[in-house]
């Protein structure tokens, strides 16, 4: 991952009609990295997007956009999926793809030979003369995911990508990301699915009403959690039982408890010289969602969870 910043932001606010939206948002986004923006609908992270982009304006705050301070001179070298979809569904998908790059400059018979090209090689070539009318809500997002790339762009914005899509179109989506990614170009999204964030990136803001909770490597958010340890042994007592921590509980025959500061190997010398008759034992480290609990709080996640449930139910 690259030291030099593809995006950087410092004390982003903006407010509409006197309610405050965003609160002072400070991100970095390392050039060449898969970087997420995780939070519930409603959280801020559409408005910290446009706020980067320059499609609106900070109250206050400072932010460059690949060495710019005035993003929209580099809109070119930008691709932009916003969360609102729009094709023109008379187009066919080849010509929908070579319109969205000339937006950004790509002249258009250039555009129509890159698209047919992505079509190809995401298995999509009997797609080219087909209209947009004619395709599904996933398979007319993933055209328009096409055209976000279509002219090459050195950054790529993705206003949650995967919202309606089904689990193929999702696959679909996280594999052009990681090729995207892999060829240098630097991808940001916002999300409100753990779970995409947890697969795709290194590094991540979570947001909650406004705010970062936490900006840094999935690696040091999960670091915040201590790994969790299961154990299972033949002996229901004995002197071992001191070597467990004060907080250890079992269900079923099975301890689990956090992994002491001192780590596993005085924990396995009292339970071998205390005869506990080890079954079963393993260390588990803590996963994004239990750690973006803890940097968020339970009122935020549940509003994470709600988010995501209300999608699903609507996408059935």
């Amino acid at each position: 991952m690259s030291d030099v910043l593809a995006i950087e932001a410092q004390g982003l606010f903006k407010s509409f009609d006197g309610n405050p939206a965003v609160r002072g948002i400070d991100i970095a986004v390392p050039e060449g990295s898969i970087y997420g923006i995780l939070g519930p609908n409603g959280a801020g992270k559409t408005t910290t997007l446009r706020m980067l982009l320059g499609i609106i304006e900070p109250d206050d705050g400072h932010r460059t956009l690949l060495g710019r301070e005035r993003p929209l001179e580099v809109a070119k070298i930008v691709g932009y999926l916003p969360e609102e979809r729009g094709l023109y569904p008379a187009m066919t998908t080849r010509d929908a793809i070579a319109f969205m790059g000339a937006l950004r400059g790509l002249p258009l018979e250039v555009g129509r030979k890159r698209a047919e090209i992505l079509l190809k090689e995401n298995g999509l070539g009997d797609y080219v003369a087909k209209p947009i009318r004619s395709l599904s809500k996933g398979m007319a997002q993933t055209i328009q995911l096409f055209g976000t790339i279509v002219h090459k762009p050195k950054l790529v914005v993705l206003d949650e990508p995967f919202s309606g899509l089904d689990a193929i179109n999702q696959g679909r989506l996280e594999h052009l990301i990681r090729e995207e990614a892999a060829a240098g170009t630097t991808i940001i999204f916002s999300t409100h699915v753990i779970s995409h964030a947890e697969r795709l990136c290194e590094r991540i803001a979570i947001i909650g009403r406004g705010r970062v909770r936490f900006e840094g490597l999935v690696a040091e958010a999960r670091d915040r959690l201590r790994p969790q340890v299961r154990l299972r042994t033949r002996a229901a007592d004995g002197s071992w039982r001191a070597a467990l921590p004060a907080g250890a509980r079992v269900t079923g025959g099975v301890w689990e408890f956090e992994l002491p500061k001192e780590g596993v190997e005085p924990l396995l010398k009292a339970l071998i010289d205390g005869g506990a008759g080890i079954e079963e034992l393993s260390i588990e480290r803590p996963g994004l969602h239990d750690a973006f609990v803890a940097i968020a709080g339970e009122a935020v996640a549940r509003e994470m969870e709600e988010s995501e449930r209300a999608e699903m139910e609507a996408a059935a």
